[in-house]
């Protein structure tokens, strides 16, 4: 036995080297597999491994040497390593300044730990030595040899590896340090090397080792021929450019522009088929020329390629044949679209203008009206009765000028603005462009589109529309160009005054029994897969759609109401095949009043109909809205309180201010108006418009807010079937207002016998449909006291007298 002196000064016994204790120091290492028979230099620097590397040195020189699973833990436990590892011999040590302490371990032999000792200042557990046999059989030189010929031909193709690592492998001649040379040599994951260890006998090693170096080979194998292809590539492509730089001095020296290249000799073709104006083939060409010059590596080279592309893909010359028959024009507007004879009849002045001198220009017309009633699909329809191409454009929630006008060709990813993109698509120069949604568009920093539509929309400036990209003039005065709004006061002025502007008001009921049967009803039908004989729909049941199932202008709900009834009797005709057999022939729906509400639940919308009582203080008003008109009901209570006017119903400042000129008309003319002087003295007036969750604004309920106040103060009651609309000034004068045709269209909806309106509107009722104003009796007034006999007369005696 060898003795030794710790560093306390006394002897104390070290055992043979080929003695290796039960249980050892455990040495965690990062991002490191130790394996026997090989050498490696440890760096020791955490605290515990100082304390345990001391206590080897100190007893035996033995550690267990393992893995740490994650290179991050500073301290790691027993959970944090692996328990398989290799027992090493310290055979040297060498202390640093900087307190760390450097270590060169042997491998000795591979060991697993059984379990982990309590020891509060160092890692140490029982470790049990795996002492694995070497038996020379057939299968395990044949796998030595595989493993030999991989690691020879891995060795050649990485580069990481030390040049004399063969070398090294060769002069072992044991089959475990082979193993294990081979095992530290691969660049590999600690987890990956880690299951060489886990493996018990010397041929599941060899076969791991060998899957591990088959795979590597592989990866670099696929690696090698991306880098061959990559370098030829690169090779191939520096030879183009050379070769095109030679050939274009030589072009140079000789004074020679002809030779064109081939991958460009299409777009010179292209070029010259466009038929271009003399301006823009000179500014094409001048590209061209620059183009043929600039090396196809370059960013430029994209760039004007890009630019030559679009030049030659807008229409310069081609153009369609107009379809002058007006007799055929009119035909196809009216299969297309029941009523709007206003927008029909604008169109058919247009053909007649054209068959007279085949050429106008200036014809852009904006159709204002609310959503469902048609506009974008009468564009669609002047389109096809026109035989023009269509093109729609949707202008909503758009900020950016440049949507407009296109980028300049300086920035990344430039193009065409809409327009130029719209002619494009069209492939012609006349057809016909919808934008859509006109009054919807914004500004922001990036500029005002509907400034920029100005040149766009202008028959004086349009015919030189210069988009930013395309940087050349562009004639769009053979353009037809229709916009659609909701709203016409959201137009801006200027864009208003280059547009002829046509007002499509709401349909009224029978116009939309009328649509529903010639278009809808057909066009659900097919779409579900019915026929006139499986489906019908009676009068009353469409009347019964439209009235409480749907509450709209236009047609769009009514449409998806029919087509929910179509989906639910296919159900109902497939189910009954299913059941009874296929060649059964289902009886005939015929859709009335108690299907409908059978198919579509209890009705969304109650009638509603004005309140049939005479009230104190309770006025009907008439309202337009972007869906069409409705009715409004003005309540107003008078009570003890603070003198102060209270206004609820979620209204408008504009509302507000009308409510109170009113009040300030009364209380100054209170008198005439046979209203109590102090009707107002610690009182406190409150004006309420019911369905609160709506927003109210405008000024045309002033002249019924005033007539509730006046009703309220003097306990007179108003009539019931009387509505009214129309703006009011302090002097008590009542301005004219907007939207009259969809106000009469709302009051004879909902029972109104008399309407008033402002007498400067008298004139527009030359333009409302007879059938708008059947029923009712309008009267004209132009001041507040021209309304009190019609609102507070005497009592009226049967409905036939109130005509």
């Amino acid at each position: 036995m060898k003795h030794k002196l710790s560093h306390s000064g006394k002897e104390q016994a070290v055992p043979p080297d080929d003695t290796i204790p039960a249980v050892l120091p455990v040495l965690p290492l990062r991002d490191v597999v130790m394996f026997p028979t090989t050498q490696y230099p440890v760096m020791v620097g955490r605290v515990s491994s100082l304390r345990a590397a001391t206590y080897a040195m100190d007893r035996h020189r033995m550690v267990f040497l393992c893995a740490q699973k994650s290179s991050l833990t500073e301290e790691p436990g027993k959970e944090d390593v692996y328990w398989e590892g290799t027992v090493g011999r310290i055979s040297q040590i060498q202390k640093l300044p900087n307190g760390l302490m450097k270590i060169l371990v042997e491998g000795i032999a591979q060991g697993t730990v059984t379990s982990f000792l309590p020891n509060a200042e160092f890692l140490e557990a029982e470790v049990s030595v795996l002492d694995v046999p070497v038996e020379h059989t057939h299968e395990l030189d044949a796998l030595l040899h595989r493993v030999t010929t991989l690691f020879t031909e891995y060795a050649e193709l990485n580069g990481n590896l030390p040049e004399d690592a063969l070398v090294g492998y060769e002069r072992l001649t044991e089959v475990k340090p082979r193993i294990y040379y081979v095992a530290s040599q691969i660049v590999q994951s600690v987890e990956v090397k880690q299951n060489i260890l886990r493996q018990q006998t010397l041929k599941e090693q060899l076969y791991e080792l060998a899957r591990i170096l088959a795979s590597e080979l592989e990866v670099m194998k696929i690696e090698k021929d991306i880098d061959l292809k990559v370098h030829e590539g690169i090779h191939r492509a520096q030879k183009k450019f050379l070769l095109q730089e030679q050939i274009r001095v030589l072009q140079d020296e000789l004074g020679s522009d002809e030779v064109v290249p081939p991958e460009l000799a299409k777009l010179k073709q292209q070029i010259d088929d466009a038929k271009l104006p003399p301006e823009v083939m000179e500014k094409a060409m001048e590209e061209f020329s620059k183009l043929r010059k600039t090396p196809p590596q370059s960013p430029e080279f994209g760039v004007s390629r890009n630019y030559l592309d679009w030049m030659v893909a807008v229409p310069w010359d081609k153009r369609t044949e107009d379809n002058l028959n007006i007799d055929h024009v009119k035909r196809i507007l009216d299969e297309d679209h029941f009523g709007l004879e206003k927008p029909k009849d604008r169109i058919l002045e247009h053909i007649a203008v054209l068959n007279l001198v085949k050429e106008i220009r200036g014809q852009i017309l904006c159709f204002v009206g609310p959503p469902g009633v048609g506009k974008t699909s009468l564009g669609k329809s002047i389109a096809r009765a026109l035989g023009r191409k269509f093109v729609r454009i949707s202008l909503g929630g758009v900020r950016d000028e440049a949507e407009i006008h296109g980028h300049r060709r300086t920035y990344i990813g430039s193009m065409p603005g809409k327009v130029i993109q719209s002619m494009r698509r069209a492939g012609v120069v006349n057809p016909v462009i919808l934008m859509d949604e006109v009054d919807k568009m914004a500004m922001d920093f990036r500029g005002d589109p509907a400034s920029a539509l100005l040149e766009v929309l202008d028959p004086e400036q349009n015919s030189s529309f210069n988009d930013h990209y395309l940087d050349v003039d562009y004639d769009l005065s053979r353009v037809m160009f229709i916009t659609t709004a909701n709203v016409r006061y959201n137009i801006p002025l200027p864009l208003q005054d280059r547009m002829e502007m046509i007002e499509l008001p709401g349909y009224l009921e029978y116009d939309k029994v009328e649509i529903a049967k010639r278009h809808i009803i057909p066009k659900q039908i097919k779409e579900h897969g019915l026929t006139d004989e499986m489906i019908s729909f009676e009068t009353k049941a469409l009347q019964k759609i439209i009235q409480q199932y749907t509450r709209e202008a236009g047609v769009r709900n009514l449409e998806r109401e029919i087509a929910s009834v179509c989906r639910k009797v296919a159900k109902d005709i497939v189910f009954s095949r299913q059941k009874n057999g296929k060649k059964q022939k289902h009886a005939s729906v015929a859709v009335d009043e108690k299907r409908v509400e059978a198919y579509l639940g209890v009705p969304k919308f109650r009638e509603k109909r004005a309140d049939r009582r005479d009230r104190v203080g309770s006025v009907i008003g008439l309202a337009w809205t972007s869906v069409g008109g409705d009715i409004l009901n003005v309540d107003v209570t008078i009570m003890d309180g603070a003198e102060k006017l209270t206004l609820t119903g979620q209204l408008g400042d504009v509302m507000k201010e009308s409510a109170q000129a009113a009040l300030s008309y009364i209380r100054s003319n209170a008198k005439r108006l046979k209203v109590p002087p102090a009707f107002y003295s610690k009182k406190e007036i409150h004006i309420h418009l019911p369905e609160g969750a709506i927003p109210k604004d405008g000024p045309s309920a002033g002249v019924t807010m005033a007539m509730a106040m006046i009703s309220a103060a003097s306990g007179r009651p108003a009539h019931n079937d009387v509505a009214m609309t129309g703006e009011i000034t302090l002097r008590g004068n009542i301005l004219p207002i907007g939207g009259l045709n969809e106000k009469l269209l709302a009051a004879q909806r909902n029972g109104i016998r008399t309407v008033l309106i402002p007498k400067e509107n008298e004139k527009d009722l030359a333009e409302i449909q007879a059938k708008v104003m059947e029923g009712l009796t309008i009267v004209p007034v132009a001041t507040i006291m021209d309304a009190l006999p019609y609102v507070f007369g005497p009592e009226r005696g049967s409905k036939s007298s109130r005509r």
